[in-house]
C-alpha cells in the first residue's frame, strides 16, 4: 500500500491506497510542537484503528508547507514505518509545468493538486482550497499550473475578530439562520459564511473570465463541503484532492 501524507499549516491528511482502490483516510490538527516519535506512535495507532499493520506499507508519499514538520515527519516514518517517504519537492517530476514568475514559491500542495486536477478532472480548472488561507489556483486546458489568488482563511478571519475585538465572541462555524442577524452570534455567523460565499463565487467569476466559459471549478480543504452547501459555483468537491494528487505524482516517479 502507499501511504500518502499532506502536512498543512492547519491540518495533516494521510491517506491510504491499495493500487487504485481508496484505503482509510485521515485528518489531524498539525502541531508544530511533536517530537518525531509521537507522530509515529499516533500512525502506528490509526494503523490499529483501522486494522492494519506498519508491514503493509509499501511507499510513502509526503508533501509539506511547513518544512520542519518535513523533517520530524521524515524521521517518524524511517523509525516507525521502516522506509523513507518520497518528498515532493522542487526537482521531482510532477507532470505539470508551472508557468508561475518564479516556480519555487508555488507550494508543493499547490503543485500536487494541479497534477490532480489533470489527470482525474482535466482543465481549464479553478481549484478552491478552503483552508487556513482561502486559495484560488488556475489550471490551464493543457494542465499547466498558471498561478492564483490567496486570501486569509476562514478560520483565521473568525480568530482575528475574536483577538482584535474587545465584545465580539468566538463563534462556531456554521450557517446562521438568516443572512441578517438578529443577534451578535449569528451576525458574525453570517458575515463568516456568506461573506466567505460572495468571495468564492465574485473570484470564480474573474477566473472564469480568464480561463473561459468551459472552466471547472473544484473545492477542497477541510471547509469545502461546509462552503458548497451555500453556492451553486462549485461542481466537485474532492477533499482528498491532495492526497490524490500525491498517488500520481509518486506514480510518475516510479514507473
Amino acid at each position: 500500500m502507499l501511504l500518502a501524507i499532506d502536512i498543512g499549516n492547519t491540518n495533516i491528511t494521510l491517506g491510504l491506497y491499495a493500487g487504485d482502490q481508496l484505503g482509510p483516510r485521515w485528518r489531524l490538527a498539525t502541531d508544530h510542537q511533536r517530537m518525531a516519535d509521537e507522530y509515529g506512535i499516533m500512525l502506528i495507532s490509526l494503523f490499529q484503528h483501522a486494522g492494519l499493520t506498519p508491514a503493509q506499507v509499501g511507499s510513502i508519499a509526503l508533501a509539506s508547507v511547513v518544512p520542519p514538520l518535513t523533517s520530524t515527519f521524515e524521521q517518524a516514518c524511517q523509525a516507525y514505518l521502516g522506509r523513507a517517504p518520497f518528498v515532493v519537492d522542487a526537482g521531482v517530476k510532477t507532470g505539470v509545468r508551472v508557468k508561475y514568475d518564479d516556480p519555487k514559491q508555488v507550494g508543493a500542495d499547490r503543485v500536487v493538486d494541479a497534477a490532480a486536477v489533470q489527470k482525474l478532472y482535466g482543465g481549464p480548472a479553478c481549484v478552491v482550497d478552503l483552508g487556513t488561507a482561502t486559495t484560488f489556483d488556475a489550471i490551464s486546458a493543457e494542465g499547466d499550473y498558471l498561478g492564483g489568488a490567496l486570501a486569509p482563511g476562514i478560520t483565521i478571519a473568525a480568530d482575528a475578530l475574536f483577538q482584535r475585538t474587545a465584545k465580539l465572541p468566538k463563534v462556531d462555524l456554521q450557517r446562521p439562520p438568516a443572512a441578517i442577524g438578529r443577534n451578535t452570534v449569528h451576525a458574525l455567523q453570517s458575515g463568516l459564511m456568506f461573506g466567505y460565499v460572495g468571495l468564492v463565487e465574485g473570484m470564480v467569476t474573474r477566473f472564469r473570465a480568464e480561463l473561459g466559459p468551459k472552466m471547472k471549478v473544484i473545492a477542497t480543504g477541510g471547509l469545502a463541503s461546509l462552503i458548497a452547501q451555500e453556492t451553486s459555483c462549485i461542481d466537485i468537491i474532492a477533499p482528498w484532492l491532495t492526497l490524490d494528487g500525491l498517488k500520481i505524482i509518486w506514480e510518475l516517479n516510479h514507473k
